[in-house]
């Protein structure tokens, strides 16, 4: 099992629809979100490339907004792969 791990940019939240679209696609088992970390859990990776796409509702007005971090790992060995941040497409 492969995890995805969002860190939401400050302020943001996962908006109620985006997370009924991920749920569709055949490859995601499971998604959980808690404060602010959306984390998308998968069946196995290949070397398909895979894009998920999430729309965030901003709820607080930030200044200075600072990249969040993606995760991707193994459920049974954490070390992982990192992508180090994203800033989202608005910024």
């Amino acid at each position: 099992m492969v995890i995805v791990e969002i860190s939401l940019l400050s302020g943001f939240i996962l908006a109620p629809g985006s997370r009924m679209l991920l749920e569709r696609r055949t490859i995601i088992k499971k998604i959980e979100v808690k404060a602010d970390v959306v984390y998308i859990y998968l069946e196995k990776l290949n070397d398909e490339s895979q894009t998920f796409i999430l729309q965030l509702e901003q709820v607080i007005q930030m200044k200075n907004l600072k990249p969040a971090s993606i995760k991707v790992y193994d459920y049974y060995q954490p070390g992982g792969l990192q992508i180090p941040f994203y800033s989202g497409a608005g910024s």
